[in-house]
């Protein structure tokens, strides 16, 4: 029997959300360069201009470009009919209400440039464009145009993005170009118009009477459409509402850690959250992709509707354990206890942020035959031999790049990624083991003189996808991250007493690392906490991989 091929999934409403946002946000993107192009020339812009129109006139690009506009106007409208309470964070606000402000804004435009030329021969040229628009109406509403586009399509982008380190790491530069690009496209408005000016250029004839009373209809015609079918959705949403008691679907009760609130069924448990202003943090505004929102929740199981595929993905990727759901997504049908796993916090710096997913690295580093030189020694001296440890370790840790986060016993945790990429995470990991290998081995002869006793060392290294952010009770917090990478570093550390190697590593952090051709064959071995066994490579000396710094201590 021939095996089944390959089955085509389709897209999920979050990706077509994104998808058509993206197209969107691009076509928003070159008008406004389009637009700054005017700073060069008139007849550098209108080059530019003829080059976008002819893609956009294209059958692909016309089916690409008003597909994503119907799809992401379709799915506002559908955004608007699930959503139950108007509270929300002050970003996810402004940028809801510019979504839902565009279309009215836009069918002027769009129906003055591609509909004039379709239907009437209008050529939309800057010229003609330029002396359309120069009045103060003309100027304002083509500024507030811009803005409320742009806003709205940088919103976007970063409420998907923000809890990506790259995007994070970039945010400085991106928000240069973000406010800087709409003020070249003004700039470039007024340049064109000046050049008209001092040149006496005549326009090219617009649409005649009879064209401009079509064309001035046929936008109030499509505002007001917009505005029927907003207030269509937001009547039958409110309809539907009272109408739920009178069907036996009243208000349920949801139970958090100390409090007990009741909402109408059919809200989400974020939108129960927030209208009663209990803190809960999503960083992707409700969407399904961040996962920031999970809830642990308990209660029975006709209670809880199964999650559709954007929620299942997303737990999917997270790993999230049975009885853990996305609190933007579920929709309870009866009472439930539901506990917040992530909490917003606040503060700056990566020691000051709420716990968020990223891509690290972690080294763990312990010390060896410490028990026997305890047996032996005061407890002052071991005191002093622990601060010399974790120097040489901190520093060894921070001149790498890392951020050396935990100090318990005689082990010691870093972190590597906080800033960087994963690939660069461990490529630090790497040279940090190699310096603490270094400074370490320097500190052995005069700490045996001292003390007559060896001391040795070893390290586990693992690298993936962690929780990262502070943790603990009231006052006593503590940065750090947690996740299966950390839990299996530190078996990874325990491993090498076993191997007699100073550093045992993961292949996958190897790989990233760029070094595993230089560190043999891996092995399989089991790890605590895992259900598969994990590959990984012994290193004898980190200082002697290839390319391992050399700094002494």
């Amino acid at each position: 029997m021939p095996l089944p091929g390959p089955r085509l999934a389709l897209p999920t409403l979050r990706n077509l959300r994104w998808a058509s946002g993206l197209v969107l946000w691009t076509y928003v993107a070159l008008h406004l360069i389009n637009h700054a192009a005017g700073l060069v020339s008139l007849e550098a812009a209108e080059g530019l201009r003829r080059a976008l129109h002819a893609l956009w006139r294209t059958l692909p690009g016309t089916v690409v470009l008003y597909g994503a506009l119907a799809v992401h106007g379709a799915m506002a409208l559908a955004a608007v009919w699930q959503r139950r309470t108007l509270r929300m964070p002050a970003l996810e606000a402004v940028r809801l209400a510019f979504g839902l402000c565009l279309p009215l804004l836009l069918a002027a435009h769009a129906t003055g440039t591609r509909w004039a030329q379709e239907a009437w021969g209008v050529a939309p040229s800057y010229a003609r464009i330029v002396q359309a628009i120069w009045t103060p109406e003309g100027i304002a509403l083509q500024l507030l145009l811009l803005t409320v586009a742009w806003v709205h399509g940088c919103l976007g982008l970063h409420m998907a993005l923000r809890v990506r380190a790259p995007w994070r790491r970039a945010q400085p530069l991106l928000l240069t170009a973000a406010v800087l690009l709409p003020v070249l496209a003004a700039l470039g408005l007024l340049s064109m118009a000046r050049e008209m000016a001092a040149t006496g250029m005549p326009a090219p004839p617009g649409a005649g009477p009879e064209a401009g009373r079509a064309l001035r209809g046929l936008t109030d015609g499509l505002r007001t459409g917009w505005l029927l079918a907003l207030a269509a959705v937001l009547l039958l949403r409110h309809a539907w509402d009272r109408w739920r008691p009178w069907r036996g679907q009243g208000r349920i009760t949801l139970r958090y850690p100390g409090r007990s609130v009741q909402v109408p069924r059919g809200y989400s448990v974020l939108e129960a959250s927030r209208s009663h202003g209990i803190p809960h943090l999503s960083r992707c505004g409700g969407r399904a992709r961040c996962s920031t929102c999970r809830v642990r929740v308990e209660g029975p199981s006709g209670h809880l509707p199964p999650p559709q595929r954007d929620e299942r993905l997303t737990l999917q990727r997270v790993g999230a354990p049975d009885g853990v759901r996305l609190a933007c997504q579920l929709r309870p049908t009866g009472d439930l206890r539901v506990t917040p796993l992530f909490h917003p916090g606040g503060g700056s710096g990566a020691a000051g942020t709420a716990a968020e997913e990223r891509q690290v690295a972690v080294l763990f580093v312990d010390l060896r035959r410490w028990s026997g030189l305890s047996e032996r020694q005061w407890p002052f001296d071991l005191a002093w031999v622990l601060d010399q440890y974790f120097e040489r370790v901190g520093s060894a840790v921070r001149d790498a790049g890392g951020l050396p986060n935990q100090f318990i016993g005689d082990s010691v945790m870093a972190l590597f990624g906080l800033d960087t990429d994963l690939p660069t995470a461990c490529r630090q990991a790497l040279q940090a083991a190699a310096l603490i290998e270094e400074r370490m081995e320097a500190w052995a002869t005069p700490f045996e003189a001292q003390f007559g006793h060896a001391l040795d060392f070893g390290m586990g290294l693992h690298a993936g996808r962690a929780a990262v952010g502070r943790v603990g009770f009231e006052e006593t917090t503590t940065f750090t991250a947690v996740g299966e990478v950390v839990n299996t570093a530190s078996r990874l550390q325990e491993h090498s007493k076993v191997a007699g190697a100073r550093l045992v590593l993961s292949r996958d952090a190897a790989r990233l690392a760029g070094v595993l051709d230089q560190l043999g064959t891996p092995v399989e071995i089991p790890v605590r906490g895992r259900t598969a066994p994990l590959a990984v490579l012994h290193v004898a000396r980190p200082a002697a991989l290839q390319g391992a710094p050399t700094v002494s201590s």
